[in-house]
């Protein structure tokens, strides 16, 4: 029995589109043929969220296609297919002869697939960056009568302006969010594992909200007593004690999706210095959000954040933010003061807030917002509260 297609998180039309805008920026870039490799930008393209960039891939897009062609590993190819909006013609599996082989890879097959289309002399972009500096050569080398043109991130900053249908994803993927939030401020207790109180917290990630489940995890993170001065950890052995402090940091995922939060807690009452840095922050988030508009700029909201920040007595050196969609961080724009990307209605950005300041001191709070004509769309419902349990 063929591999059936499976349901696709946008319809063909969408997908269409966002191969319209690519096709843009290859004719302004004067290439002809692109190969995809970096993972979200494939799941951008096509819908495909299967974890098989652990081998090389590609997705090749072609001025002259309507709808690109997948190269991956064969034992790979059935999750393509079935994820992939394209025809399944379209998905092509190169053997399993080229895993562990001393000198070839599963690039050599997608240089051949190339040579086969009478690619050979194209003007052919990739995705160098996210490239080994030996495959590019390769790429070169047996391709000598291509032009090789650097398209690194250039999908990506395609993808920071969402259409509706993504906005609508973002915000099912925000539902779970908060109800997991929910589940942390009912799970963490005294004597509680960290592990048991993460497991449940992450049940709710993928059991999902409001009927519609969690299909992927993206990054989960609690760093708790005495390791609330982190910010990339997840849970320990250690059991929560009284006066501990958490910072948790996660986000639900809908196809590949992601909307991020975060929100600390304190078993037993507060410190007066964490009490005073909470509400310093929640009064710096408020004027960021109040930033954010089109015609402003990302720096424009770090320096609402940063001025207001600094007027409670305290500072942030890290950050205020980034574009956040699919997976929790898109690398284009950085909401820091100095950067002069023009916001645009429909860009999403996660509000990230978290404040280092000493080995044994952080804090943590975050939005992930949408930007409208009227200002900013926060997506969570969640409390700006720290929360004492």
């Amino acid at each position: 029995m063929a591999m059936p297609k499976g349901p696709q998180a946008f319809p063909r039309d969408e997908y269409l589109r966002r191969l319209s805008a690519v096709k843009l920026e290859m004719k302004r870039r004067e290439t002809d043929v692109l190969m995809v490799t970096t993972p979200s930008n494939i799941t951008y393209l096509s819908g495909y969220t299967s974890k098989s960039g652990y081998v090389p891939q590609g997705l090749i897009v072609s001025l002259w296609e309507d709808e690109p062609t997948f190269l991956t590993r064969r034992m790979d190819a059935p999750a393509a297919i079935h994820q992939m909006f394209m025809d399944r013609s379209r998905v092509i599996g190169w053997p399993e002869t080229l895993v562990g082989h001393p000198e070839l890879d599963g690039f050599d097959a997608i240089i051949d697939f190339l040579h086969e289309h009478n690619f050979a002399r194209c003007r052919l972009g990739l995705e160098m960056k996210s490239l080994a500096a030996q495959t590019v050569e390769k790429f070169k080398s047996r391709m000598s009568n291509a032009k090789v043109v650097d398209f690194s991130n250039a999908v990506t900053w395609i993808r920071l302006v969402k259409s509706d249908l993504e906005i609508a994803v973002m915000k099912e993927a925000a539902a779970i969010t908060d109800a997991a939030m929910l589940r942390a401020k009912e799970v963490i207790r005294p004597g509680i594992r960290e592990s048991d109180a993460a497991a449940e917290i992450i049940a709710t990630l993928v059991r999902g909200a409001n009927g519609k489940p969690g299909t992927d995890l993206s990054g989960f993170y609690m760093c708790a007593s005495p390791r609330s001065a982190t910010c990339h950890i997840p849970w320990s052995e250690d059991v929560f004690g009284k006066g501990s402090q958490i910072n948790l940091e996660f986000g639900g995922k809908r196809h590949g999706y992601v909307s991020a939060l975060m929100r600390t807690f304190s078993i037993g009452k507060p410190s007066d210095r964490l009490r005073r840095t909470h509400e310093a922050e929640v009064a710096g988030l408020e004027a960021a959000l109040a930033a954010a508009r089109p015609g402003a700029t990302c720096g424009d909201i770090a320096a609402a954040f940063n001025s207001m920040l600094k007027k409670w007595g305290f500072m942030k050196e890290s950050r205020c933010g980034y574009p956040i969609g699919i997976d929790q961080l898109e690398p284009t724009a950085s909401l820091k003061e100095g950067d002069a990307t023009l916001l645009q209605p429909n860009m999403t950005f996660h509000l990230m807030l978290g404040n280092w300041v000493d080995e044994d001191f952080g804090y943590v709070i975050s939005e992930t917002f949408r930007v409208t004509n009227a200002g900013a769309q926060v997506f969570s419902s969640f409390p700006r509260e720290l929360f004492e349990l």
